[in-house]
């Protein structure tokens, strides 16, 4: 039986794409500066058990197999040029079971971020993380690369709310991780959690769901520029006055963000910062006003309140939006996603600026600013090879500049092709060493999702290597730990 038989046999004729029109789209990921060559199989399966069997068929035929989303990736991360298997898990969109009383929900990879709060939201309840993609983007995809959000800031990344997972494994086998309240032994749904997909594949999530806050306040406050903008946060935090989310957009994000939405954003600004205080309703308001009391010391021009519901939604999807206002600017936008201390964000800006300036290209400012996470916007046509290139560089060069300034290069998007060269930067080698052995031990053939996280140089090849090797200890262990 061919490969395309097998697969044909897993998940049936509308689980199975193998056109080359309908494969070219998942050659694609939402901002990556170029795409890989589409690869010779897509899957949608429904269920773990047709997972199972696509992922038998790939370790049998010695094909690589690349898990996948939405598709709203921002590193390469469901993009290979080895060619092989895509498994979409789209299809795998149910909210399986919702627990309130203890809190949790066991849901599909493929369930959209934001349905999963609609869903709970009328009894009370909502899931914490929300990338600004949420309205598309899926828990799985969340997983993948730990994915964060405007609210990060209080409430932590996708990797504090996921309470347990059930993957498969390069052999078919199904592993159970961390799944009840008392689970003993190592955490290994935090290990899968964030491994892109190179370790196993997530078929169904255990995450936890919090109360509803009583009460919410939003505000924004503008300043003449962004430097003001920034030591303003760094008095917040400093001041343990704990905002849920502190955001930033620089003019030209601000610019694009209100000709699209006409929000109420202020034209004549160099920033503005979004905030955000939940909790109970006895003293909102007085945390609030400590929040844009500190902005106003530090330079802010102007703090208007949001006073009804309406307003805040319409403040937040100005930001939540910012991406597809970009599209005003430029054919195409390529994001970067580094990490500095709160305390260097205006040196970061700064450089930033000047290597924009020096590479000629356009880029706008719209980040996490209570937790230091940067998202450069690098404008850009995807039909003029130049431009490309020095968008490539100018992105290496705002990585290689907030390392310097004693950050790291990544913050919630992850690893992908995109970065895996820059780890060299951040880690030494017996990081990485250590890291290519948790990897053997789980996949030990490399066929999930090669070419991912560490670095494409000579040094790869001897970490793969020593992953290779690291599967021997899963043997003699006889099982996937």
């Amino acid at each position: 039986m061919s490969l395309r038989d097998e697969l044909l046999a897993a998940v049936g004729p509308l689980g199975l794409i193998d056109d080359p029109g309908g494969r070219s789209t998942f050659a694609y990921e939402a901002a990556l500066p170029s795409h890989t060559p589409p690869l010779d199989f897509v899957v949608l399966p429904t269920t773990t058990s047709q997972v199972v069997d696509v992922v038998k068929a790939a370790a049998r035929n010695g094909v690589p197999i690349v898990p996948r989303g939405s598709g709203t990736g921002l590193c390469g991360g469901s993009l290979t040029p080895r060619g092989g298997i895509t498994i979409s898990t789209t299809r795998m969109n149910r909210i399986l079971r919702v627990d309130y009383a203890d809190r949790r929900a066991v849901v599909q990879p493929g369930v959209i971020n934001l349905d999963l709060s609609e869903t709970t939201r009328p009894h009370g309840f909502f899931y914490a993380p929300d990338p600004s993609s949420q309205r598309i983007s899926t828990i799985g995809g969340n997983v993948a690369c730990n994915a964060g959000g405007p609210h990060c800031l209080a409430y932590g990344t996708t990797t504090d709310h996921v309470l347990g997972l059930r993957c498969v494994m390069p052999d078919g086998g199904v592993l159970t991780a961390n799944s009840t309240p008392d689970e003993s032994g190592f955490d290994l749904a935090a290990v899968i959690t964030g491994s892109e997909g190179t370790l196993a594949i997530v078929t169904e999530i255990v995450v936890r769901l919090l109360p509803v806050p009583e009460a919410v306040r939003v505000a924004l406050a503008a300043f003449d520029t962004i430097d003001d903008a920034c030591r303003s946060v760094s008095a917040i935090v400093a001041r343990g006055l704990a905002p849920t989310a502190l955001e930033m957009m620089d003019h030209m994000a601000i610019v694009a963000v209100e000709s699209a939405f006409h929000v109420g954003y202020p034209l004549d600004c160099g920033a503005v910062l979004l905030i955000e205080v939940d909790g109970l309703a006895d003293g909102i308001d007085d945390r609030l006003a400590a929040v844009t009391a500190t902005c106003r010391e530090h330079g802010a021009t102007s703090v208007r309140e949001a006073s009804t519901q309406d307003e805040r939604e319409a403040l937040w999807s100005g930001r939540k939006g910012a991406a597809a206002a970009f599209g005003r600017m430029a054919p195409n936008f390529y994001i970067q996603d580094a990490v500095v201390p709160r305390s260097r964000l205006p040196q970061a800006l700064a450089r930033v600026t000047e290597i924009a300036d020096h590479y000629r290209v356009k880029n706008a400012n719209v980040f996490h600013a209570g937790d230091g996470n940067l998202h450069p916007n690098i404008m850009f046509d995807r039909r003029d090879p130049a431009e490309v290139r020095r968008v490539v560089e100018a992105g290496s060069a705002i990585l290689h500049a907030c390392v310097d300034l004693g950050g790291t290069v990544s913050g919630e998007h992850g690893i992908g092709l995109e970065k895996r060269d820059a780890l060299d930067l951040i880690f030494s080698a017996d990081d990485l060493a250590a890291m290519a052995k948790v990897k053997g031990c789980f996949n030990p053939s490399l066929l999930f999702n090669p070419d991912k996280i560490f670095p494409s140089n000579r040094r790869c090849g001897e970490l793969l290597a020593l992953a290779a090797g690291a599967a021997a200890l899963a043997s003699e262990a006889g099982a996937w730990i």
